[in-house]
Order: C-alpha cells, then sequence, then structure tokens
C-alpha cells in the first residue's frame, strides 16, 4: 500500500523504487551503484517527460489583468516500452553479483518500470563461507502500473500586449511520515500575433513558450533498511525545461483548438545518503553517503490539445507525442 500512495506523487515513485536496491548492497558499494544507475534511468527519464509538460492550453496571450488558475494532471505512459522496462545484467560487469541459475551469464532483469519476477542472485567470498541469496527487484509493471502521474497547481497572468507569465506549484507534501515532495516553476509566453495590427481579427494566435520545472523529493528509509545505519534516506532532483511554438485558433465560442511543437530537456540526481555499516565480506566499512544516480534526457515533443471555455471555468485535455508520451488535462478557472 506504501508504494501505491507513493506512486500518487511523481517523485515518490523513484524514491521508492530506489529504497529496494537495499539488498544489493551485500555485493559492495561498486555494485550496487552500477545496478542503480541501469535500474532507475528509465523511471527517472519518464518523470522527466512527466513533469515538463502542460505550459498552455492556447497561443493567446492572456490581455493585461486577465489570469487563470490550474490545476494540471499528467499521465505519461509506458505500457509499449519494452526497451524501457529491462536492461541486460552481464556478471562479468560485476566484481561479485552473480544468478544463482546459469552463473556468469548474461541475461535480461527488470528496471523500475518492468515486470521481471523472481530473478535471483548471490554473492559468496573465495572461501565459500560466506554466500548470500537474494531476488532482484522488480517494477511498477508488476504491480499492473503502466503510467507515471504527476500534478501541480499553475497559475498564469497577461502583462504588457502579448506577454504572459506562469508559475507552478505543489507544496511539500508528506507520505506516511518517511516521504516527501515538492515542486516549483516559472515560465513565460509570447503571443507574436498581438504585435500585428489585424490581431483581432485573426483566427489563430501564434505563441512562443519557455517553462522551468523544478522538483524535489525525500524518503528515509532508516527505520524500514536491511542494513544498520542512521539517517538512511534518499534526496531526488528533477530539473526540466520545455521551449514551445504554439499555434491556435480563437475567437470561437466555446471550444478551441492548440497544438505545439517543442523540445524538452531536464536532469535527474538521486542521492543515496547516511551511514551504512558493514554487511559482508563485499561491504567490510562502513560508508557515509554512498553514491549518487544521475539521468539526462532530452527530445522533440508534439501535441495536439483543445480547450473549453464555459465563462468563468475551463477545461482542456492534450496529447503529447515525445520519448514517453503524455496525457495532459486541466481544469482551469480565469478571467479575460
Amino acid at each position: 500500500m506504501k508504494r501505491i500512495v507513493l506512486l500518487m506523487a511523481l517523485a515518490s515513485i523513484t524514491l521508492g523504487r530506489a529504497q529496494d536496491l537495499n539488498d544489493i548492497f551485500v555485493s559492495g558499494v561498486a555494485d550496487a551503484e552500477r545496478f542503480a544507475n541501469a535500474y532507475l534511468a528509465p523511471v527517472s527519464e519518464a518523470s522527466i517527460f512527466s513533469i515538463s509538460n502542460g505550459w498552455y492550453n492556447s497561443a493567446d496571450a492572456k490581455p493585461l489583468g486577465g489570469f487563470e488558475i490550474s490545476i494540471v494532471g499528467n499521465l505519461t505512459g509506458f505500457k509499449n516500452k519494452d526497451d524501457k522496462k529491462v536492461f541486460l545484467l552481464d556478471p562479468a560487469d560485476y566484481e561479485n553479483l552473480d544468478f544463482v541459475n546459469n552463473p556468469g551469464q548474461p541475461r535480461q532483469v527488470a528496471t523500475a518500470l518492468g515486470d521481471i519476477q523472481g530473478v535471483r542472485v548471490f554473492v559468496e567470498d573465495q572461501s565459500g563461507l560466506f554466500r548470500e541469496e537474494f531476488e532482484l527487484p522488480t517494477g511498477l509493471a508488476s504491480e499492473n502500473l503502466n503510467f507515471i502521474p504527476s500534478g501541480y497547481l499553475q497559475g498564469s497572468v497577461g502583462l504588457v500586449k502579448g506577454l504572459e507569465v506562469k508559475a507552478r506549484f505543489l507544496p511539500k507534501i508528506k507520505f506516511d511520515d518517511d516521504a516527501k515532495i515538492g515542486l516549483f516553476g516559472a515560465g513565460i509566453q509570447y503571443d507574436f500575433t498581438k504585435m500585428l495590427p489585424a490581431d483581432k481579427v485573426l483566427p489563430v494566435a501564434i505563441s512562443a513558450v519557455i517553462g522551468y520545472t523544478n522538483l524535489s523529493g525525500e524518503y528515509d528509509f532508516t527505520d524500514s533498511s536491511t542494513i544498520s545505519g542512521t539517517d538512511q534516506r534518499l534526496d531526488a532532483s528533477f530539473k526540466t525545461w520545455n521551449f514551445s511554438a504554439v499555434v491556435s485558433t480563437k475567437n470561437i465560442p466555446v471550444i478551441n483548438f492548440y497544438g505545439g511543437l517543442g523540445y524538452i530537456t531536464g536532469k535527474s540526481d538521486i542521492d543515496l545518503l547516511g551511514t551504512y555499516e558493514a554487511n559482508g565480506p563485499f561491504f567490510t566499512q562502513t560508508v557515509t553517503d554512498p553514491f549518487s544516480v544521475s539521468k539526462d534526457a532530452s527530445g522533440v515533443t508534439a501535441n495536439v490539445g483543445t480547450k473549453i471555455k464555459l465563462g468563468f471555468f475551463r477545461l482542456n485535455a492534450e496529447y503529447n507525442i515525445s520519448e514517453f508520451s503524455t496525457f495532459t488535462f486541466g481544469v482551469n478557472f480565469g478571467f479575460r
């Protein structure tokens, strides 16, 4: 149940999955770091694409004093991303880790998005006196989850002609007393058609949008850790940029349509912090802040969407096509 609750907050997906790496430590810090990089890379990449969306629902910038408050949600799917659900684990690349069945032979194992269960591995010292077996962690698909959600509050206000500024925010939220996340971001939109004398009669608007998002999370797993130590936790940080060109219809009563072409780029950093006491022949001394896992992701994105406006109340929905495609929806309240 804890994982399901954490899942509803984006960064906690990655944090919860990273905690599953605890058993790998018996193989040594170097093996744990190598496995963590391969295991977490796909979910980190998907998270970067997920939080980068939702910056606009029209190319028609708001006039001076116009504003909109939005509740934005994203669902980033990976159901058909089979290449992101597995990675090839070759025991030759690891110092101490090997498979119980067919040792020494490379095989596919689950990433944090995957669903390969029952893969047992072992570590053993040269004397044969120490041997420990454990099962590799599986991923979100094993819990019948094929999407990554994200959500936040967003506001926008019109300034000088054609210029609109935006901000997004998710206050620091705590889950189950050991995990918390928060988000903030800022963006700017400029409507080039506002410079034209015939702006009010043109059927379309064309804008440029730039948005920055920063999501941070922390997961303290000291109490549930299988390794003795203190202040054991994961700190995660996701920083992303979205650069987009947007076109939309305007002046149509009730419903309008929009689309965009953009570029998303971002980086995630996940730091394993705290002290971890010696545990076995390959983990022979207490270590502090063992390692960090980083992932860069970028790519072109395109979207199409529609917005329904009923006075003060508005709804919008769009589909974004990218390396990890995302469905975005918004409930909006605005003036002008």
